[in-house]
């Protein structure tokens, strides 16, 4: 434990190693492109855990991806009534084009990604009413006290933009100018964006202008270079990393990690995550096309649930490397109350889908990526165990791109997802997955009064007691409504050559390439 926090701590003070070696391109094989890289409205990991290397933040996420440290900001603190928090800017910081941050760029990046119009994160910075200019300070009034807003400045939607090129960007509204922007991202992160060639490949380049230093006194990061090469074949990624074409490449198949961690010129590493896997249950009593949505009944996603051996899943797709959910938040998430997720128990099972009113040989269609060996190994699983309780699931294989388009649409009836944390509070996936009006619950339907009316008050408690108990109510009620077939937890099974020193894949999934470098 103590070296790992050592070397999540080495990631964040940008310490390096006693050596480390200058230049050089590292060359990473990723499962799917990006898709809209800019912080306010993109939704998805494949950007998220790119962009810190392009944006920075304010505040910064610490060690074990939960404490807060400086970034953009040297200090910060809440006034005594806790209605006023303000920071001061660090000087000297200047964007990737070479022009300064100033605290202008930083009140319009903050109230853009407040603005309750922009992307589906602004609700993480509801409680800003104004922010405000006061030399090289931020100050930020708020219209209550809000126990979660240093960690929801660190995370990607309170990254900093330069006002100027942002507002200079053509676009017929805020997303299309979003994008057009994001085609050329200027941020004060250690790498730019060189090159993107859409679904094939993006190369990032360092930024000669980055403010933090290395190990050598020098201003990081120490690689000239990193492209990310996009292998949607887990095979394929394996095949190319094992010839020397890729120097890393992430979702190992857990089926073939024992056999990595034996190859003498790779280090296979399980990196702690907060990652949560699960099957989103679509809701709502009609599908896009229209038809009759069996889901829509409570009792056959409970039946779904219980018939589930997460046990054998654990051993079957992840080889041992899990554990199973006790919420739909982490164990490692503040404020998880674990719950009794479904024991397998097949008989009962069997009794809520006689209860259900559906008969034997019902269809039902789960989502899937193409290429994916571990999501391909559960969906036969689960496929082999509903048929327990008489139903029969369709599995349907899509690439990344389709699967997220589908799923931002809600037209699907089941889809294989997870969910990550982005900052060490239980707001934002409670506020993701359990509240309707942020992008529909996760996009399942599900709707509840009593935890609208408890996450709001859970933004303003500044009691612990008070807003654990809040959490509480809020995790038994959702799972009792099983809008998502709740699995299992796992790692982040990354491989990478052995030449490749200090990369960091944090707890909160994102790739930190600032202290990497290659070996000679």
């Amino acid at each position: 434990m103590r070296k790992w926090l050592l070397a999540l701590a080495v990631m964040v003070l940008g310490l390096g190693s006693a050596a480390p070696v200058r230049g050089g391109t590292l060359v990473y094989g990723r499962y799917a492109d990006s898709l809209f890289l800019d912080p306010v409205f993109t939704d998805a990991n494949l950007d998220i855990w790119i962009m810190q290397n392009l944006y920075e933040t304010l505040i910064q996420i610490g060690p074990g991806g939960k404490g807060l440290v400086p970034g953009l900001a040297t200090n910060w603190g809440f006034s005594k009534d806790g209605k006023t928090f303000t920071l001061a800017l660090r000087p000297g910081v200047k964007f990737s084009d070479g022009t300064p941050l100033t605290a202008e760029d930083v009140k319009f990046s903050l109230e853009r990604a407040k603005n309750p119009d922009n992307g589906a994160w602004n609700f993480l910075l509801s409680s800003v009413n104004t922010v405000a200019v006061k030399g090289n300070q931020i100050v930020l009034s708020l219209k209550n006290p809000d126990p979660s807003l240093p960690a929801a400045l660190a995370t990607f939607n309170s990254a900093i933009l330069p006002k100027k090129l942002y507002v200079a960007a053509k676009g017929k509204d805020e997303k299309e100018r979003a994008k057009n922007f994001a085609e050329k991202p200027v941020g004060t992160g250690p790498f730019m964006l060189k090159e993107w060639k859409r679904g094939s490949s993006m190369t990032l380049v360092r930024n000669p202008l980055y403010w933090r230093k290395g190990a050598d006194g020098k201003p990081l990061p120490y690689l000239d270079a990193v492209r990310f090469e996009i292998i949607p074949d887990d095979s394929a990624r394996i095949l190319k990393l094992q010839s020397g074409e890729l120097d890393g490449a992430e979702f190992i198949p857990f089926a073939r990690v024992a056999e990595l961690q034996a190859d003498p010129k790779l280090s296979m590493k399980l990196f702690p995550s907060t990652r949560v896997n699960f099957i989103v249950m679509n809701t709502r009593p009609k599908l896009k096309n229209g038809a009759d949505n069996p889901l829509s009944n409570l009792k056959l996603c409970q039946a779904l649930n219980y018939a589930t051996d997460k046990q054998a899943l654990i051993r079957l797709v992840s080889f041992g490397n899990g554990k199973p959910m006790t919420s739909y938040l982490s164990s490692s998430t503040p404020l998880q109350a674990p719950q009794p997720m479904y024991p397998y128990n097949l008989d009962k099972a069997k009794q809520l889908f006689s209860a259900s009113g559906f008969g034997l040989g019902l269809e039902l269609t789960l989502q899937i990526v193409a290429g994916s060996a571990d999501q391909s190994a559960l969906a036969t699983a689960l496929q082999q165990m509903w048929e327990g309780i008489g139903v029969k699931l369709k599995i349907e294989q899509q690439d990344s791109a389709t699967q997220n388009a589908r799923y931002a649409e809600g037209d699907f009836q089941m889809q294989f997802n997870y969910w990550t944390d982005d900052i060490a509070d239980p707001n934002e996936l409670t506020a993701y997955a359990t509240v309707y009006k942020n992008n529909q619950s996760f996009q399942t339907g599900f709707q509840s009064d009593e935890v609208d009316r408890l996450f709001a008050a859970s933004q303003q408690e500044t009691n612990p007691a008070k807003r654990a108990a809040q959490y509480k109510r809020i995790q038994e009620i959702y799972v009792n409504a099983a809008p998502m077939v709740f699995l299992y937890e796992q790692p982040f099974a990354v491989a990478l050559s052995k030449r490749v020193r200090d990369f960091v894949q944090i707890p909160l999934g994102n790739n930190v390439f600032v202290n990497t470098y290659l070996e000679k």
